[in-house]
């Protein structure tokens, strides 16, 4: 029997018996190979344990040079991975990009800046107490997203930055049969900045294949005064043109808020939920701090957007001008769209440098 229960689980199933194999991966056992963790005589932690010895947080982190990739994990399936954690110091959070590759191909189905993974987008801590994402004090990252694969599964981490990283990690999997209906766990992160006068923010756009968009984070940071949020989210379901067959009302709406995300009045409202929130909120400090920062997050757990042929995601930027006329805005746009989809997947774009993801 396979445990891969979905993020449908309840707690009413997990009485039920597997043969499913549990395994995890970390620095203390690179492999996740049965009987084989806490092994190591050298590592991050060897100077500490040096009156202990093996067995004794030898090995607990992992240092990652500049300009270089680490294979986080190199897994033969089938499987799926369930959990993922980490932690590194926050000034890294946007020069380090995960990728994810599914069955041997050559072209990653994630490719996403650590901290975008992790809905803390801005370098600065941002509590999320979501379903599927949870980040914690300080700074554990944490993505419960499953992800099935049925030959292999393989993770690395590049360093894009001047100065090596000291990086914790722990990615929990199990090894079990994957039904034929199960899809493959996709994540794209794109950047306007700034968003160009009278245009849209394209979330995501190029997938093709059969599958479901189940979540958007977006770091979205405001160049005007006023409030930001007017503009609406479209998804293009399979061969729509012109216009979406799914359209929302507001930026605020898409995210569960309403009315400005403001409570009390005169201040942002700052939530976090299985599904939704308004996550962060960065201020102007009256010095150096300029323009207000926000992170959010929707997840379509509950409600997945359905394609069979190929999906376009956008978002518009809308504030308000005088006359009570909306105002195109011109504002920083970062996002990350998580969707499952059989595979192959189209290639994504170029991923940009690290001038491009820089938060300045």
């Amino acid at each position: 029997m396979s445990d891969f229960n979905g993020l449908g689980l309840h707690l009413g199933n997990l009485p039920l018996l597997s043969r499913a194999k549990s395994r995890s991966i970390s620095a203390e056992n690179f492999t996740g190979e049965k009987g084989k963790g806490g092994m190591a005589t050298e590592g991050t932690g060897q100077w500490a344990a040096r009156e202990l010895g093996q067995g004794w947080k030898v090995s607990p982190s992992i240092q990652i040079e500049p300009q270089s990739t680490f294979t986080l994990a190199n897994i033969e399936g089938p499987g799926a991975i369930q959990h993922i954690w980490m932690t590194c110091h926050s000034k890294h959070w946007r020069s380090l990009v995960l990728r994810f590759y599914w069955d041997d191909e050559e072209n990653p189905s994630v490719e996403v800046p650590y901290g975008d993974f992790f809905c803390n987008g801005w370098k600065e801590l941002a509590l999320v107490q979501s379903l599927p994402v949870a980040c914690n004090p300080n700074g554990g990252m944490n993505s419960y997203w499953e992800m099935p694969f049925r030959k292999s599964a393989r993770i690395t981490i590049e360093n894009l930055s001047d100065e090596p990283v000291i990086l914790y990690y722990q990615i929990d999997y199990v090894l079990t049969e994957v039904p034929d209906n199960v899809a493959y766990f996709h994540a794209q992160w794109r950047r306007n900045n700034p968003l160009p006068y009278k245009e849209v923010h394209t979330i995501l756009d190029g997938v093709k294949g059969w599958g479901h968009y189940v979540g958007t984070y977006i770091a979205w940071g405001v160049n005007n005064n006023g409030w930001w949020g007017e503009g609406e989210v479209k998804f293009y379901i399979d061969g729509d043109d012109e216009f979406p067959t799914i359209c929302g009302t507001g930026t605020e709406d898409y995210f569960g808020g309403a009315w400005n995300f403001e409570y009390p009045p005169g201040q942002y409202g700052v939530y976090s939920t299985p599904f939704l929130g308004l996550c962060q909120v960065i201020k102007p400090d009256g010095l150096y701090r300029s323009q207000q920062r926000f992170g959010m997050y929707r997840w379509h757990v509950r409600d997945p957007i359905r394609f069979e042929q190929d999906l376009r995601v956008t978002i518009q930027a809308l504030g308000w001008r005088s006359g009570g006329r909306y105002l195109p805005l011109q504002d920083d746009i970062a996002s990350t769209a998580f969707w499952y989809q059989t595979e192959p997947h189209a290639p994504f774009p170029p991923f940009p440098d690290r001038d491009h993801l820089e938060v300045i």
